[in-house]
Parts: C-alpha cells; sequence; structure tokens
C-alpha cells in the first residue's frame, strides 16, 4: 500500500454511532462522534463508560453482536471502511491498523508462548520463516524494554505480570509496524520509568515513521504532556477537541466545555490543597 501524503488524513470518521440493541430498549455506546486522524497523537479522555473503547474497537470492526456500527463516513487513507468487503476490512487488522487493548492478560492466549504468539502476528502479516520472525520477535520485546526478551519469549501469559503482560501487547501490536495503533490504557499497568520508555517508542513511531496514534486514557496530566490533540468524551458523545497543551492552561479555561472543567476539578493537586475535591454536576442537555 502506497504512502499517503503528509496533509492526507490517515483516518477519517464522521457521525459515527454505536448501538446495542437490548430486551429494554437501544442503549447508545457512541453518538456521532466525528474526527480526523493525522500523522499525530491523537488522545480520547473521559470517565468509564463514555464511549472511548467502543470508538477504537468501531474503527477494527470489533463490535459483537448485539451491536451495531453506523457511520455516515469511515474513510482509511482513501478508502470507504463502509463499502469494504468484511474479509478485506479484517485484512486491515494488525497490519494497518493496530491496537492495545486495556487488559493484556484476557488478550493472550493461554496456551501458546508469548513469543510465538508476537511471532505468529508477524508472520501473518508478512512472507517470514519461523527464523525470521524469531529473530523479529526478541528484538520488539528487547525494544520495549523487556530484560532477557529470550527467556520471556517462551514464557506463558500466566507467568508473567501485569506490566509485563501490557509491554507483550504493545510489542505484538507494532511488529507488524501498523499506520494507525489504537492504544487503550496502554500505560496503566507499568511503573513511571517504564511507562516513559514505552511512550518514548510510540512517539518514537509517530515522529520518525508518520504512523497515527488514537491513545485513550484516563489521566489527563499524561495526555495533556504526550498528545497534540485531545477529544473529551461523555455519554458517548465529543464535549470538545482542543489542543492538548490547552487541556489545563489557566488562560484557556474559561473556553473549556465544563464537563472538561468537572474533570480538571475532580484531579488532586500537590502544589494547591484542598480538603475536598470537586465533583462532577452533570447536565441532561449535554447529550441532548
Amino acid at each position: 500500500m502506497s504512502i499517503a501524503p503528509a496533509d492526507q488524513p490517515l483516518l477519517e470518521i464522521d457521525n459515527l454511532r454505536v448501538n446495542f440493541n437490548t430486551p429494554t430498549g437501544i442503549v447508545r455506546a457512541v453518538r456521532g462522534l466525528s474526527f480526523t486522524l493525522g500523522r499525530e497523537r491523537l488522545g480520547i479522555v473521559g470517565e468509564s463508560g463514555s464511549g472511548k473503547s467502543m470508538t477504537g474497537r468501531a474503527i477494527l470492526d470489533l463490535i459483537p453482536w448485539p451491536g451495531e456500527v453506523l457511520a455516515d463516513r469511515m474513510v482509511y487513507r482513501g478508502q470507504d471502511l463502509l463499502a469494504m468487503p468484511r474479509a478485506e476490512r479484517r485484512r486491515l487488522r494488525g497490519r494497518h491498523i493496530s491496537m492495545v487493548m486495556q487488559d493484556p492478560k484476557f488478550s493472550l492466549n493461554p496456551v501458546v508462548t508469548v513469543g510465538e504468539q508476537i511471532a505468529e502476528a508477524y508472520r501473518v502479516h508478512h512472507r517470514a520463516s519461523r527464523r525470521e520472525a524469531r529473530e523479529r520477535s526478541l528484538a520488539m520485546l528487547e525494544a520495549v524494554k523487556i530484560r532477557e526478551p529470550a527467556r520471556v519469549y517462551e514464557l506463558y501469559a500466566h507467568e508473567v505480570s501485569g506490566g509485563m503482560g501490557q509491554r507483550i501487547m504493545i510489542a505484538m501490536m507494532l511488529i507488524a509496524e501498523p499506520d494507525i495503533l489504537i492504544a487503550d490504557e496502554p500505560t496503566s499497568a507499568l511503573d513511571v520509568t517504564v511507562q516513559l520508555q514505552v511512550l518514548k517508542i510510540l512517539d518514537d513511531l509517530v515522529t520518525d515513521r508518520g504512523m497515527g496514534l488514537i491513545f485513550i486514557s484516563h489521566d489527563l496530566h499524561l495526555v495533556q504532556s504526550f498528545c497534540d490533540r485531545v477529544i473529551v468524551m461523555y455519554g458517548g458523545k465529543a464535549m470538545e477537541t482542543l489542543p492538548a497543551a490547552e487541556l489545563a492552561d489557566a488562560g484557556a479555561m474559561a473556553k473549556r466545555h465544563p464537563y472538561t472543567l468537572g474533570l480538571l476539578g475532580c484531579l488532586p493537586d500537590l502544589d494547591h490543597r484542598r480538603d475536598k475535591l470537586q465533583t462532577l454536576t452533570r447536565d441532561p442537555a449535554w447529550l441532548a
């Protein structure tokens, strides 16, 4: 697949909806979300249940029945995803668009070594021998700062820690060198030092390879410092989209949506002592 021009968006989403038909009615998980993704780091923030993970799964066609994905437009590098046959769209997964799931322990196969799973991810998308796939897998394990990659290669999912499982999943998703990576809380189980190392890897991929990154997180401070733009979601809708640097900019606070201000107000601040943290006051009109 040819490289898209630098000024052409990698992904264009217009009026995305994700609905679940249940016996008690329709649950609207995502409501009319629109955005474009270039060769950048796009953060998506919001409280649990705001539709962040559902957005990522909808892009990859991973919404299970009875879920329904609707959109006016979903375009990946000029290709209409809505008109694309399902088998062809499946071939995009992993090779061109990858997603690091939120809990790696439930994404890894318990009866296959983690190394074989990473190697399989490489061989599925590249014509490579088992030996080449193993060498690439060991190099990727080392790239995500795993010590003794040859030993870890032979381990099973239950033998690795949560943080190591997180890095293994990141290695598995990056080994195919996708154009877009959707990272759902990719650093939540990592200590601060390893978190910074993994973020550096993701940053290099965006800067050097021109990859597009959708970074889903609850950590507003992390998103502010790492991402280029931020979508703030509530109840499946985008409350606002803004430059990440302005997320907690005192000069721009008056322009922020009340929900964004509420999220920021709930964060503890070591520099300014408060006896009681702010609680969110939600307005039904936000979802009207």
